[in-house]
C-alpha cells in the first residue's frame, strides 16, 4: 500500500477493493458516506497511472455511485482530487445533499450545500464510528 492509502486509515477504513483502486471511508466526514478513492499505484500524478487504472475507473465510479445512491440518497456527487498533502493519486468522493443524513447515531449536515463542500466542518470519526460506517457501506459494494 502507498502512504496515502495508509494515511486514510487502511485497513480499518477499507470498503471495497478493485484491481487498481481502493475505496476507503473518509475518516473526516463533510457529508455522510464520504469516501476516498485511492489508486494502488505509487503514481503522484493522475496522468502517470497505468492505462488499465484509467480504464477501470468507470467500473469503480459506477459502483460508488450505485452504493451511495442506495445508502445515502445523495442529490449530487463531487469527486475532488486534492493532492496537496497526500501525494499519491486519490479522490475525495462526497455525496451531496440538502440538509442532513444520519446513520448509527452519526448526524452529518452538508454545510456547504448548495455550493462548494465545506471540508472544514467535517465530522471527525472515532474508531468505533469508523467501524460502524464501514460495516454499513461494505454490503452496498458486494
Amino acid at each position: 500500500m502507498n502512504a496515502t492509502i495508509e494515511k486514510f486509515g487502511f485497513p480499518a477504513t477499507l470498503i471495497a477493493e478493485f484491481t487498481h483502486w481502493m475505496v476507503l471511508l473518509r475518516p473526516a466526514q463533510p457529508t455522510l458516506g464520504s469516501l476516498v478513492l485511492a489508486a494502488k499505484s505509487d503514481a503522484t500524478a493522475f496522468g502517470y497511472l497505468p492505462v488499465e487504472a484509467h480504464a477501470e475507473l468507470g467500473t469503480v465510479t459506477r459502483a460508488i455511485e450505485a452504493a451511495l445512491t442506495e445508502a445515502v440518497g445523495y442529490e449530487k456527487i463531487n469527486y475532488l482530487m486534492l493532492m496537496m498533502v497526500d501525494p499519491h493519486v486519490h479522490f475525495h468522493v462526497l455525496p451531496r445533499y440538502e440538509g442532513s443524513r444520519e446513520h448509527a447515531g452519526i448526524l452529518v449536515p452538508d454545510a456547504g450545500w448548495p455550493g462548494q463542500p465545506d471540508l472544514g466542518s467535517a465530522a471527525k470519526l472515532s474508531p468505533e464510528q469508523i467501524t460502524a460506517l464501514t460495516g454499513w457501506l461494505k454490503p452496498y459494494f458486494a
